[in-house]
């Protein structure tokens, strides 16, 4: 028998919409989201979980399974959103004004799990989103586990652990086709997990310095980990090959790729930078594309 929470925000939980952000890609198989309820497959500091969240009657219902059930059901307010201060954002732009009125709703996730989010942005560090999507699946298909209750009726795994992560072989992320240059700095990380997790409890700027003193954690992979475990609002992805330059383009109608520019262009919501990101993805803003895509690398060795 499942775990069970009823939660009531005092607002429209857009749950979804919300999580939406923790999905890596159409096949992630830490994530399913049948009808409009969302499954997750998430290791916790108790254990493994299964969680499925729903809306009903204007509440939402969480049911949890495994030995972090009750974990998961904890944090579940703070997973959708619940601490996320909205009160200081002044949208200031029309194409902001608009997007923020659409989904006045959506919230800030803080998952408070480090390491989960940190997994998928390393892997997905310079190469093709079909590329590291479909890394981050085998590594987990290969090195995690099943997700306990119905997850496995579901089709639902778990990320393998920073002990497991320790301990894959060259080959073995080879295989899955991530390259010494993202495995590395992979498993480095995983055996410093501990410490990682505790930066949950500081302050944005802090957890930022701590997440880029190991090596292989640059501006960007901080920000694509601190919006989604920290619940950091201002956590801009600094260096991302797309998102500055649709920024760009959504603001000011010019195709810049030049961060400098974009962090003075951002400036003005300074606390609510990532929040400004967001909402430009929300809205479906992108700059118009020319020429070629890069194009997923085919080369890698398998041993």
């Amino acid at each position: 028998m499942p775990q069970v929470r009823t939660w009531r925000a005092g607002r429209p939980v857009p749950v979804r919409q919300i999580l939406s952000i923790l999905r890596k890609g159409p096949g992630d198989p830490t994530f399913r989201t049948p009808g409009a309820s969302v499954w997750r497959g998430l290791r916790t500091p108790q254990g493994t979980a299964t969680l499925h969240v729903r809306t009903t009657a204007g509440e939402v219902v969480g049911e949890s399974w495994g030995e972090g059930a009750g974990w998961a059901l904890d944090h579940l307010p703070a997973l959708l959103g619940a601490d996320d201060d909205v009160s200081g954002f002044v949208p200031h732009h029309p194409v902001l004004e608009h997007a923020w009125r659409r989904h006045r709703d959506w919230r800030v996730t803080r998952t408070g799990l480090v390491m989960e989010a940190l997994m998928p942005a390393i892997i997905e560090q310079k190469v093709t989103g079909q590329e590291a999507f479909a890394g981050f699946r085998r590594i987990v298909h290969r090195f995690g586990e099943r997700a306990p209750g119905p997850g496995v009726e579901v089709g639902l795994w778990v990320q393998p652990a920073a002990a497991t992560v320790r301990t894959i072989p060259s080959w073995g992320w080879l295989r899955a086709h991530v390259d010494p240059a993202r495995s590395r700095p992979l498993v480095r990380a995983a055996s410093y997990a501990s410490n990682l997790e505790r930066t949950i409890e500081l302050g944005a700027v802090e957890a930022d310095r701590r997440l880029r003193a190991l090596p292989g954690i640059g501006a960007w992979t901080s920000a694509e980990v601190r919006f989604r475990a920290h619940g950091d609002a201002d956590a801009v992805s600094f260096g991302d090959y797309h998102v500055g330059k649709n920024i760009f383009w959504a603001l000011t109608g010019e195709a810049v790729d030049d961060d400098e520019r974009l962090a003075e262009l951002l400036e003005p919501w300074r606390g609510h930078r990532y929040r400004v990101q967001r909402l430009v993805e929300l809205a479906g803003l992108a700059r118009p594309r020319h020429g070629a895509r890069m194009a997923p690398r085919t080369h890698l060795p398998v041993r």
